[in-house]
């Protein structure tokens, strides 16, 4: 458990036992295991079974289809944070990568979509991914080339998404493809089984972290779907799943505050046994200013990522739009803030961080993927000042 978490001013009973019950998960399922997994660039299915059955994947799904019936920011956050304090981020990004890829199945599917794939995906039972980025192309969507056409009653998509998170072992896809003009309006949503005729997947292995996550490069050879595949309605889905984006920037820097704050953690117990000059490492005036820093850095991300989630569950009850804007900068500031107390973390670890099989190392290495993945630092300062409207 973390020892430097501070009190949390919209806690109530159910948000501290669901707490509670991810650390008891983490702290039985992953922990134990997290440094032979990252080695061995893998870990069980069964991991996605019992995270599914603790309704871990059900934030913002109907309970008709395994979800949990409501959303909570707030719980979100919690969840995320204790994953990130766990230090293996490959796991974390399997195991979650669903997450941004059952928003759009609850709102715009089918009846008959939602019971054929839903359920599975959010139990845990299978995997599930989002294919957007492309190899020419991150988070402008609006210049997508993937492309579907119909052809009878199917619909043909030939492209190729890639750095897709979960994607070799998901067996269904929330696929982007065009299927009108350019911009926004010519993208049309699709539901792909990963048994498809024409799709195909090549593995992503030599990574700088995140070696335990299999992620892919998607092969669309004109791969066949029924019309019934399409999601909503033809060229009017993605602004219907922003929201779907601003719940990731929220998971992925509260993800960089529990790796931050492991970190600190490492770092101030190393400190605190080692010795130099005849004295403790902490005892130390420049070890000392280390550690302000980054409980500094800590204390600030949490305290303004906690009040972010506040206001998203404000704005869902209001009907009113998501703080855009201050998620896209919160997301820059959680990536800063974990690779600035990495980098502390390792300077004070010396040797000893540096070796494989330490927290500090994996997340050290992890950190540089959370300045990019779900839209990059430049993005997002980008993002902020137009959603300010500047």
């Amino acid at each position: 458990m973390p020892t430097t978490t501070p009190a949390r001013p919209f806690d109530t009973p159910e948000r501290a036992s669901f707490r509670d019950t991810v650390q008891r998960f983490i702290d039985v399922e992953i922990a134990p295991h997290a440094d032979a997994w990252d080695e061995a660039g893998d870990f069980p299915w069964a991991l996605h079974e019992k995270a599914g059955a603790l309704g871990l994947f059900g934030f913002g799904i109907d309970e008709a289809y395994g979800g949990l019936g409501f959303d909570d920011a707030l719980m979100r956050f919690d969840s995320a944070v204790a994953m990130g304090y766990a230090g293996i981020g490959g796991v974390n990004a399997s195991l979650f990568s669903r997450g941004i890829m059952t928003g759009p199945i609850q709102h715009l599917a089918s009846e008959d979509q939602k019971a054929e794939a839903l359920t599975a995906i959010v139990s845990g039972q299978v995997g599930g991914a989002l294919a957007m980025t492309e190899p020419s192309g991150g988070s402008d969507l609006a210049r997508m080339k993937t492309r579907a056409h119909r052809d009878g009653e199917d619909w043909l998509i030939s492209g190729e998404k890639t750095f897709i998170t979960g994607g070799m072992k998901a067996s269904w896809f929330v696929v982007g493809a065009r299927t009108g003009g350019d911009g926004f309006g010519g993208v049309s949503l699709f539901l792909v089984p990963s048994d498809a005729p024409g799709f195909s997947r090549t593995a992503i292995t030599n990574k700088m972290g995140w070696w335990a996550s299999d992620t892919a490069t998607l092969h669309f050879d004109d791969c066949r779907v029924p019309a019934s595949a399409q999601l909503g309605q033809e060229g009017a889905c993605l602004l219907a799943i922003m929201d779907n984006f601003n719940y990731e920037r929220l998971s992925l820097a509260a993800g960089c505050l529990g790796m931050a704050r492991r970190c600190l953690d490492d770092a101030i117990d190393y400190a605190q046994q080692r010795e130099t000059f005849g004295k403790p490492l902490i005892k130390h005036q420049a070890i000392r200013h280390k550690i302000a820093d980054m409980s500094m850095k800590i204390d600030a991300l949490d305290s303004y990522l906690q009040m972010i989630a506040w206001r998203i569950n404000q704005a869902r009850e209001a009907g009113a739009p998501m703080p855009a804007a201050e998620l896209a900068k919160v997301k820059v500031l959680g990536s800063k803030t974990a690779e600035f107390c990495a980098n502390e973390a390792m300077q004070i670890l010396g040797g000893a961080g540096y070796l494989r099989g330490c927290a500090v190392e994996r997340i050290y290495r992890e950190v540089k993927v959370m300045a990019i993945g779900g839209g990059s630092e430049e993005i997002m300062r980008d993002l902020a000042v137009k959603q300010m409207g500047l």
